[in-house]
């Protein structure tokens, strides 16, 4: 008898055991989901804001460009916009990191390329009318599944552009299916196969260039430095 009241004393404790292990791994999937569901919805409400601030500035820089029409050549300078635009390069790229790509994404791409083209043909107005010496780079590119080198590009530019505050480079994904952007990549006969590739002064350099390339390349970037 003994022995069988120990019998079953052992067994319900081996289940009492289980049962522990059990509420307290519940406990901890419990909370684990808790504070990931937090974590997402602060994530996303933090990217809705940066998408909502994006829209605003684009909203903003779209209006800008009506005012600069009338500025005078004593008022211009070679980062006219540049920070905006870097700005909004940046929060873009940040948002697409985060989120990954979207419908809502998609269009803020779009409207920032409109942007950039916007910002380029006024800035070669300005530049043709006021004499300034600034250099324009457009640079085509895809995703860095289909170009390994197209990343090292950008990395490149971006020095570029801080070694030369007179060079405004403007990038252009070749697979966003936006009109302006295909007539640019007509225009240039620029080949997804070529891909990176650079357009100055209506010249075209295909893939991979480093900053001694591009320098050799477009020797007018020396001579945007002060002597």
């Amino acid at each position: 008898m003994n022995q069988n009241n120990t019998t079953n004393v052992e067994h319900d404790t081996g289940w009492s055991k289980y049962l522990v292990v059990f509420l307290i791994t519940l406990g901890i999937f419990v909370t684990i989901f808790y504070v990931s569901d937090v974590l997402t919805k602060r994530k996303l409400a933090e990217l809705n804001t940066i998408q909502n601030n994006i829209s605003v500035d684009l909203l903003s820089a779209e209006t800008q460009y009506s005012l600069l029409g009338e500025l005078d050549c004593s008022q211009v300078t070679s980062t006219v916009l540049s920070d905006q635009l870097n700005d909004l390069s940046k929060k873009i790229e940040y948002l697409e990191n985060s989120s990954g790509k979207s419908d809502e994404l998609t269009q803020l791409e779009k409207q920032y390329s409109l942007l950039e083209i916007k910002d380029y043909l006024l800035m070669k107005e300005i530049t043709n009318r006021c004499g300034q010496k600034s250099v324009f780079i457009l640079y085509f590119y895809t995703t860095s599944d289909n170009c390994s080198e197209c990343v090292k590009q950008g990395y490149v530019l971006t020095d570029l552009r801080q070694k030369y505050p007179a060079l405004r480079v403007y990038s252009f994904d070749y697979g966003l299916n936006l009109s302006a952007v295909e007539t640019l990549i007509k225009i240039y006969d620029i080949k997804d196969t070529e891909l990176p590739a650079l357009v100055s002064d209506r010249q075209v350099y295909t893939g991979f260039h480093s900053v001694a390339d591009i320098e050799k390349l477009i020797p007018k970037l020396k001579a945007t430095l002060p002597k």
